[in-house]
């Protein structure tokens, strides 16, 4: 028997037990591995059991002047209206304008037929003539007389009838000038001058047509319409506000700066001037009437135009503005908002918001400079709990945006 032979028994037993130890490494393995797992697993589930504090978003608040804007309804009107009207009675002979087109002051529109006025003229100069004559003779008269009085050759009487006569011819004189002069104004008045410089309208009267003076149908009318003016209606209640808000001090008058959108949306290129308020209220509307003054170079505004003004008639010294997410209402309707302490723990704070301006609201009372309020994340805190506070536009410890910014 060879030693081959003699230990190939011996050596079976040995290759059959290397597979068992490999089986015994791998059952260990894994129980060290669930054994592991297991202990991450508790691990995970005690910190999934604490409660996560909720994230939260806030704002410093701070004073600044704040101009209390408005918009309100307005109609424009021109600057200045002419209802042009005869002087004189007659017919009209011309029409010297174009219908429509822009005239100056002076220019004349209209010719009325002279020749009544022209003989009335005429008559008067000669009842004039014959006056001056008439008072000649009076003249001389009362001199010759004079010294025949002093040597009592005529009457007293007679000389005193003739100086009267002398001065009834200078009175005669006198109103025959007046009837003269009346004569060439109305001769001056068949010619119709524009009153302003302005556009004019239709003519209500043609060639040929009778006239009367002062008659209550204008021949035309003319509209200046640069610059204009913008009347604007107020309600009485919110003059009344605004004016009470003066006294107190904390509210200045604000610039006179008036811009208009118009009838299609469009927002007009020049601004305007608030000129003054009217001093009574108008009973049918219960109304103030604000005018503001327009210049209007390509005359795209006319008169009648509906128009929305955007006016700031006060401005607030020390105003708070608070974006209106962060403002809520409690169930007896007071305005809100959650206020952070310097332990991050959320306090509610019952405010005054009494308008808003653009998205937010402007805040009288209930705040301080310097308060941090929460507008974002409400909907996860409570009074009196402590929170994780971000500023406002600063991105999370946890990867979260912060995109709303802090009122300007």
């Amino acid at each position: 028997m060879t030693n081959d032979q003699k230990y190939g028994e011996r050596s079976l037993p040995r290759s059959r037990a290397s597979p068992r130890k490999g089986i015994r490494s791998q059952t260990i393995a894994t129980i060290l591995s669930g054994v592991l797992i297991a202990a991450c697993g508790s691990d995970n589930a005690e910190q999934s059991a604490k409660p996560r504090t909720p994230q939260v978003s806030f704002i410093v608040v701070k004073a600044e002047p704040v101009d209390l804007a408005l918009q309100l309804a307005g109609r424009t009107s021109a600057f200045e209206v002419s209802e042009v009207r005869p002087q004189v009675t007659g017919i009209i002979r011309q029409r010297l304008f174009t219908e429509g087109s822009v005239v100056r002051a002076g220019q004349t529109l209209y010719r009325i037929d002279p020749d009544v006025y022209r003989a009335a003229q005429s008559e008067a100069k000669a009842d004039l003539a014959k006056a001056e004559a008439t008072l000649d003779a009076a003249n001389v008269r009362a001199n010759r007389l004079r010294p025949l009085v002093e040597i009592e050759a005529v009457s007293q009487q007679e000389y005193t009838d003739a100086v009267a006569r002398a001065r009834e011819a200078e009175a005669t004189i006198a109103q025959i000038k007046a009837r003269l002069d009346a004569a060439s104004i109305n001769i001056r008045n068949t010619s119709v001058p524009a009153p302003i410089s302005g556009r004019i309208g239709r003519s209500l009267a043609t060639t040929g047509a009778l006239v009367t003076a002062n008659q209550a149908q204008p021949l035309t009318t003319i509209h200046r319409l640069d610059p204009m003016y913008v009347d604007i209606q107020q309600s009485s209640t919110d003059f009344l506000s605004l004016r009470r808000a003066l006294t107190k001090g904390d509210v200045v008058p604000s610039s006179t700066k008036v811009n208009l959108t118009l009838e299609d949306g469009s927002t007009y290129s020049e601004s305007g001037v608030l000129q003054f308020t009217e001093t009574v209220v108008d009973p049918s509307t219960g109304s103030v009437v604000l005018r503001a003054r327009f210049a209007n170079p390509n005359g795209l505004l006319l008169p009648g135009m509906y128009v929305r003004a955007n006016l700031s008639q006060a401005t607030v010294r020390e105003a708070i503005l608070v974006p209106q997410q962060a403002v809520a209402r409690d169930p007896r309707g007071q305005a809100t908002v959650m206020l952070l302490d310097s332990d991050n723990k959320v306090a509610t704070r019952v405010i005054e918001a009494e308008r808003t301006i653009g998205d937010k609201w402007l805040v009288r009372s209930g705040l301080r400079p310097g308060d941090r309020v929460v507008f974002e994340g409400l909907g996860r805190i409570r009074a009196g709990q402590t929170v994780q506070a971000v500023p406002a536009g600063v991105e999370s410890p946890r990867g979260e945006p912060q995109t709303a910014q802090t009122p300007k």
